[in-house]
């Protein structure tokens, strides 16, 4: 039986992680120490009490360990943890199940999508967790290839549904992205270290003990190594210990030059390939190479790793050979000829293919060497299209140094930059892409792409006014619209109608039109809007989320938020069937904002919370800022001032210094409606006025824009007609070519209140397809209304306001009609609160999805989830909802939307 010596401590802290995902709440922990300290032993323990009969049964244990030999090779771990359930991927999604199978070598191709791949890991977790619970551990996380190391940690931040307990070890200060909860393993209290030794050698005299603690600093893999190579006499304090104490691979220096010849031969290849066949094949080989040269008779592999073994160093664990602890390796490394090494992967490298050929071929390479370069570019492709983009970053950049051409070389820094990026490591990205740059020389083909990659990265992560800059150095379309997306982030107009007319120049077509139009629009240019229109008129025939964006983009410069909202929403559609490899972060920045502007808050938070944490773990610093923002908004619209203030305080943290005007707006905007919210006009005034004068960088003209109306309510509400006059004649500027019933509607609101007409407010709401704007009419035609000493005909339009904004959750609207509704004489019970008011963001898009015809698979592929997860959240909606069936849920769905036409409520 396996004792611990002092870590009750440790092993506590493992036992509540596993209790709680036996309950259902699984989660995730890092044991993190360095080399020595018992990390293996404590996951040894930790699966041994998971397996262990409990009343619910014993949870199944799943286990990989990372080897430094197959650190470069993609999907190696998630290969050896994954292995034992495969049989159960037929459960998954379709989507995730082609993702999974592709990765573990059972199916062609892939969707080199790593979210999808991420998901299907979760998934299959899930499954292999019926009935009693999983723990799943990982020892030697720092040398769990990139490729499954991402796939583990996107499905450990999302385990909060599940049976599963993940259990990372890592070795020092190795980063375990998104997992708070950390177990440090240090080394041995000073009585438990006395109890080790006593255990191992009897009474061992204080000071000789205390001498050992502190020299090793109570590590017990040193203190039992070394109190194990000492003489009885230095035990005993009669001989003084070695000074200086062997230490890190050193502790097994003396146990490896111990082997015979061909025994750290059969180390050697065994360091630098797992696999036990062709660890014997290998040695056989190397040793009749030896012996041929010698003269000497050659020595069975087999029989050399017996030997082996018997040093207690190494051992065959199912087909592969595995050394008794990681310095052992290094020790062996250590001991041999650089020469020895290349020779050994040669060899490996005649006897193996794939992926594991291209990285022996990379180890024996003396110098650059183009047929290895390819042969990683290769291995680099097959990574990357099974969404392995963290491995096929490591493959290209190695295959860049191998490139003997600048040329190639140059280009397959620029791949391996793509490829970090897209697996989340923007910082590894930007500087394989310098390093491109540098050695682009004359190519001016290949400059140009490189610059546009350095734009696209500035954009998502930098400085937006510096990716405008590089990008509109630039003459293919392509690149324009790039250029274009990047001043319209930092708010820049007059790049934005520059570079709209250098695109004019272009063919026509859908993204020259789009292109080109809002850049002539917004320079007043009579043709602009034309341009836009034509453009809108393909929107049927796109494909791609892109296309779709550009299209909000053009309805939006045409003024007509309703339109812009309705492309949006099949941007996104599109972008979680289409695998987008990354991108839907950002394509989500712009769903959330349609859900805010349609009045749907509660989806809009669930976009923006899911778009947070995948761009989070993107490294898209600016795409995060964009979701905090938006969040500030629906955080101010319910009245809640902590949150909003912090999460705007936190987007402007980012889009300040990195010149995003869009997203600084909208923070700023966040704040603005806080005061409007809670009847601070003249603060909230201030805001607005404040954010219409803002430059490219601060503020945006697009949000000036949607937030007329607002402002109009606030110079209104502070008695500033003056400021109020010109908030609406700048909107009546920018609206002068929309055409769709919204965006007349809420012309038609601001000429209400800046004239004081109630006709034009009549007009309004006969107009509004979107019905929170038509409750924030209608709230305040009622208080027009109900102060002209006439209650019952305001009474309607408070009430219709009142349960709209209760049903949204705007609290502060809501009490603001309800206080004006009792003015009116109306003291009636509060609306019954909407069906689906009960549900989590979470839940209600779930229940959304549900009402659209999908599966629990098909909604788990849609949001990343596992189908228990989707299937865990119906059955907490049945019963918020008193029902008992899908049907019935999508019914209710069904229902709520139905008294108001155009996009649905709450």
């Amino acid at each position: 039986m396996l004792v611990l010596y002092g870590r009750s401590a440790e092993i506590g802290a493992l036992d509540e992680v596993i209790s709680r995902a036996r309950d259902g709440s699984g989660g995730a922990v890092v044991l993190r120490g360095e080399a020595g300290t018992g990390k293996t032993a404590l996951l040894d323990a930790a699966a041994g009490r998971g397996k262990a009969a409990a009343r619910s049964g014993a949870m199944r244990v799943l286990r990989t360990t990372g080897v430094e030999s197959e650190s470069d090779l993609a999907f190696a771990a998630l290969h050896q943890l994954l292995w034992p359930v495969a049989g159960s991927l037929d459960a998954l999604p379709e989507p995730q199940r082609d993702a999974v199978g592709a990765a573990l070598g059972l199916a062609a191709g892939g969707s080199g999508d790593r979210f999808l791949l991420g998901a299907g890991v979760l998934s299959l977790l899930a499954e292999a967790a019926a009935p009693d619970g999983l723990v799943c551990v990982v020892d030697d996380f720092q040398w769990v290839d990139r490729a499954s190391a991402d796939a583990l940690l996107f499905a450990a931040r999302r385990l909060d549904t599940e049976r599963i307990a993940m259990l990372l070890a890592v070795r020092g200060d190795a980063q375990v992205k998104g997992v708070p909860l950390t177990v440090d393993v240090r080394g041995l209290p000073e009585s438990a270290a006395a109890e080790l030794l006593e255990s191992r050698h009897g009474a061992v005299p204080a000071h000789v003990r205390g001498e050992l603690v502190a020299l090793t600093g109570a590590n017990p893999l040193a203190l039992g190594e070394l109190s194990a190579r000492l003489t009885p006499a230095q035990l005993s304090g009669r001989e003084p210990l070695p000074d200086p104490l062997p230490g890190g691979a050193r502790l097994f220096g003396d146990r490896v030059a111990a082997l015979s010849a061909p025994a750290r031969l059969v180390a050697l290849v065994a360091a630098a390939e797992a696999d036990l066949d062709l660890v014997l094949r290998a040695a056989d080989r190397l040793s009749a190479e030896q012996a041929a040269r010698t003269g000497e008779s050659a020595r069975a592999a087999r029989a050399a790793l017996a030997e082996l073994e018997g040093a207690g160093l190494a051992g065959v664990s199912g087909t592969g050979v595995r050394f008794r602890h990681p310095l052992i390796r290094s020790a062996v490394h250590e001991a041999a000829a650089p020469a020895e090494v290349r020779r050994v992967h040669a060899v490996l490298a005649e006897l193996t293919e794939g992926d594991r050929r291209a990285w022996h071929l990379a180890g024996a390479a003396l110098g650059q060497d183009e047929h290895v370069a390819a042969a990683l570019v290769s291995a680099a492709e097959r990574a990357r299209d099974r969404g392995g983009y963290g491995a096929a970053a490591t493959a290209l950049t190695r295959a860049a140094e191998l490139t003997p051409e600048p040329r190639a070389r140059a280009a397959r820094l620029k791949d391996a930059a793509v490829a970090a990026w897209l697996g989340g490591r923007p910082g590894q990205a930007e500087s394989l892409l310098a390093e491109a740059r540098e050695r682009a020389g004359g190519d001016a083909a290949l400059a140009m792409e490189i610059a546009r990659l350095r734009g696209r990265f500035e954009l998502n992560a930098g400085n937006a006014a510096e990716a405008v800059r590089i990008l509109a150095a630039g003459d293919s379309l392509d690149m324009l619209a790039d250029a274009v997306e990047a001043a319209s982030y930092v708010g820049d107009t007059a790049a934005m109608v520059e570079l709209g007319r250098r695109a004019a120049a272009h063919p026509e077509g859908f993204l020259r039109d789009a292109v080109a139009g809002i850049g002539l629009t917004l320079d007043g240019d009579a043709s602009g809007p034309g341009l836009l229109r034509r453009a809108l008129a393909r929107a049927g025939e796109l494909e791609d989320a892109a296309g779709y964006l550009w299209a909000t983009a053009a309805a939006s410069a045409l003024g007509e938020p309703d339109l812009a909202t309705e492309l949006a929403e099949r941007a996104g559609r599109v972008a979680r069937v289409s695998g987008m490899a990354g991108q839907l972060p950002v394509v989500l920045e712009f769903v959330a904002t349609a859900e805010r502007i349609a009045g749907r808050l509660a989806r809009s938070q669930a976009v923006s919370e899911e778009g947070l944490a995948l761009a989070r773990e993107a490294g898209y610093e600016n795409t995060v800022a964009a979701h905090l923002a938006n969040l500030a908004v629906l955080a101010a619209l319910r009245g809640e001032e902590e949150p909003c203030e912090r999460q705007a305080r936190e987007a402007l943290a980012i889009a300040v210094p990195h010149r995003v005007g869009l997203r600084a707006g909208v923070a700023a905007y966040a704040l603005a409606m806080l005061d409007l919210c809670l009847g601070r006009h003249a603060a909230a005034r201030d805001r607005f006025t404040a954010i219409a004068a803002a430059g490219p960088g601060a503020g945006h003209p697009t949000v000036v824009w949607r937030m007329a109306p607002d402002h109009v309510e606030a110079a209104v509400g502070a008695d500033d007609e003056a400021g109020a006059r010109a908030a609406l004649e700048a909107y009546e500027r920018w609206s002068a070519h929309a055409a769709t019933p919204e965006s007349h509607a809420l012309l038609a609101r601001c000429r209400a209140l800046v004239d004081s007409s109630e006709d034009a407010f009549c007009e309004a709401l006969r107009l509004h397809t979107n019905p929170f704007e038509a409750a924030r009419t209608a709230l305040l035609l009622g208080e027009r209304l109900r102060r002209g000493q006439r209650p019952g005909e305001a009474r309607a339009h408070l009430r219709m306001a009142w349960e709209t904004f209760e049903q949204a959750g705007a609290r502060p609207w809501a009490r603001r009609a309800q206080g004006e509704l009792r003015a009116a004489g109306e003291s009636g019970q509060a609306p019954p609160a909407a069906v689906l008011d009960a549900l989590t963001p979470q839940e209600l898009r779930i229940a959304s999805l549900v009402a659209d015809g999908l599966s629990s698979k098909q909604i788990a592929a849609r949001l990343f989830l596992s189908p228990r997860t989707v299937e865990y959240h119906l059955y907490k909606i049945y019963p918020k909802l008193g029902i008992g069936s899908r049907t019935e849920l999508a019914r209710l769905v069904v229902l709520q939307k139905a008294p108001v036409a155009g996009d649905g409520m709450l």
